[in-house]
């Protein structure tokens, strides 16, 4: 929220091009969030009992051992998100008056109106994304629509996290009116920018946030209600846009998946293949490893259970079968490199002791198992090489996302199977759910008829667990939901193999006990920002 006088002095001519105005447009953009190496090198999910993170000196295991505080912030966006909101408030300041008539009569003109049109209700909606960004990391937080000078800046009162959320809602609800659904049918055929389906995304995600036990502690019916009732809209409204729903491992790195609803791209690089990739690779460093909590949620790929059910067909001695009774979610495949995995044919991952890639090499994983999702196969980490580059698209919204979304909420009013008033009464939570189960590739059982309240809502989180791996929700989720005491006890495993037989042995492991305390559900205001405005509250316990 810092004010500088380069910002005024040239906005008259920066406000006289298209070009330039888009570009200002462009550095509003630029602010969307992203988990590729987010936190000191490391994803956020190695701060949940998704993964482990290689390297002890990494600051993302501040969050794991409580060496974090608001004199020490992890993860610190309270700056970032008001200097992308203060860049959204300055061109929504200047568009709406902009009719560039010194190139009235270019060919293209009606075209770039047409674009120029749109740009304060993609500026709106950004503006809006920061706001949620900041919410829930922060609760209440100051809300700022205008132009401000520095001294009202720096003396603003927070608003309360049920007010910003009316703001989201009301400014993703005009966003939506106006956006296109896609901008294919324009002259420029821009892809990556706000469409009124990634406007409905961050309304539904919002008010299901709102509607969670963090923010919803009197587990108020009118909340669900609204989170359901958002997610459906867009069902109703964009779900042929984005269905059906293609392969699995299709749906990362890939600016042409249909499910896919607003992303973060990144010039093509292998920043995150060098952070992850195992050591005994060339140039392997290893980072993010996934752990055993992890690989224990995959179902059964034939009865569709858990491994601890009854009559699962679960087999410990081949825990991560691919075939036959014994096979598990293919999901577990597309996500995760384990032994046996091919990666980088013809080599094999190998975790057990003395293998490829497990000790006694340093570090190597420190649960058994490294990260698959989002790496890019074909690229060598050869420090000599300046090839090797890829395209990486993080997904902020997409379309499974949103089903499970509706049926968390659906479920916490109506239960898996009943319907509410229209639009509510056609679509169950567990008929939304099934589709995600059905995806291409995956085709897992449906969930059964049957299931009380409870029973499905563990199994819808562990679904979202499952689908949504390594996309920055679990680290939220363990949040929003208020379990973040069952997610301290970090499991691995030992593997070692036979030197006659070759029969691996598998023996489970606490590889951490991590510390937890309630005033983690919020991050504290960075001291920083209290020492500036004496106005605003630290959250309770930091």
């Amino acid at each position: 929220m810092d004010y500088t006088e380069y910002d005024s002095n040239n906005e008259n001519y920066i406000f006289s091009y298209i070009d330039q105005t888009k570009t200002v447009l462009a550095n509003v953009y630029s602010y969307l969030p992203k988990d590729y190496n987010s936190v000191d090198g490391a994803i956020r999910s190695s701060a949940t009992d998704d993964a482990e993170h290689v390297w002890d000196a990494s600051a993302i295991q501040r969050f794991n051992n409580g060496g974090w505080s608001a004199i020490n912030p992890l993860d610190d966006q309270w700056g970032r998100m008001y200097t992308a909101i203060k860049a959204a408030n300055i061109f929504l300041d200047k568009a709406d008056t902009l009719t560039f008539p010194a190139i009235k009569y270019a060919v293209n003109y009606a075209d770039l109106m047409k674009a120029l049109a749109l740009y304060p209700y993609e500026a709106r909606f950004l503006r809006a994304m920061y706001y949620f960004e900041l919410i829930k990391r922060y609760g209440n937080v100051p809300l700022d629509t205008v132009r401000l000078t520095p001294e009202l800046v720096n003396n603003v009162k927070p608003n309360s996290y049920d007010e910003i959320v009316k703001f989201i809602v009301r400014e993703c609800d005009s966003a939506a009116i106006k956006l296109p659904i896609t901008f294919s049918t324009f002259i420029s055929k821009e892809t990556g920018r706000a469409t009124k389906g990634a406007a409905m995304a961050l309304k539904a995600r919002t008010l299901l946030y709102a509607a969670s036990p963090l923010h919803n502690s009197s587990n108020a019916a009118a909340k669900w209600i609204a989170a359901a009732s958002a997610s459906k809209a867009l069902i109703d409204q964009l779900g042929a846009t984005y269905t059906p729903l293609a392969a699995y491992n299709t749906t990362w790195n890939n600016l042409t998946s249909k499910e896919l609803i607003l992303e973060t791209r990144q010039a093509d690089d292998r920043a995150f293949e060098a952070a992850n990739t195992a050591v005994g690779y060339n140039g392997g460093n290893t980072g993010t490893c996934p752990t055993q909590n992890l690989i224990d949620a995959y179902d059964m790929k034939t009865t569709g259970k858990g491994i601890t059910e009854a009559g699962s067909g679960y087999d410990p001695a081949n825990p991560y079968s691919t075939s036959g009774a014994t096979a598990r979610d293919p999901r577990l495949d597309m996500t995760i490199l384990r032994n046996g995995s091919i990666w980088k044919n013809p080599l094999v991952i190998q975790t057990f002791q003395g293998g490829l890639n497990a000790a006694p090499r340093p570090n190597t994983t420190k649960t058994g198992y490294y990260i698959k999702k989002f790496m890019v196969e074909s690229i060598v980490i050869d420090p000599s090489l300046t090839l090797g580059n890829a395209r990486h698209v993080w997904p902020i919204f997409r379309y499974a996302e949103v089903l499970l979304n509706y049926a968390e909420a659906m479920n916490e009013v109506y239960g898996p199977d009943g319907a509410g008033p229209a639009p509510l009464d056609n679509l169950t939570a567990r008929a939304a759910v099934n589709i995600v189960r059905a995806r291409t590739g995956v085709a897992m059982p449906a969930f059964a008829a049957g299931m009380t309240q409870s029973t499905f809502r563990d199994k819808l989180r562990n679904e979202r667990r499952v689908e949504l791996a390594f996309e920055d929700h679990r680290f939220w989720d363990i949040r929003r939901w208020k379990i973040g005491p069952s997610a301290t006890i970090i499991k691995g495993v030992d593997l070692t193999r036979d030197p006659v037989t070759g029969v691996i042995t598998y023996t489970p492991k606490v590889v951490e006990t991590r510390v937890w305390n309630d005033k983690m559900y919020l991050y504290p205001i960075p001291e920083t920002e209290l020492f500036i405005n004496k106005n605003l509250v630290q959250n309770l316990g930091w």
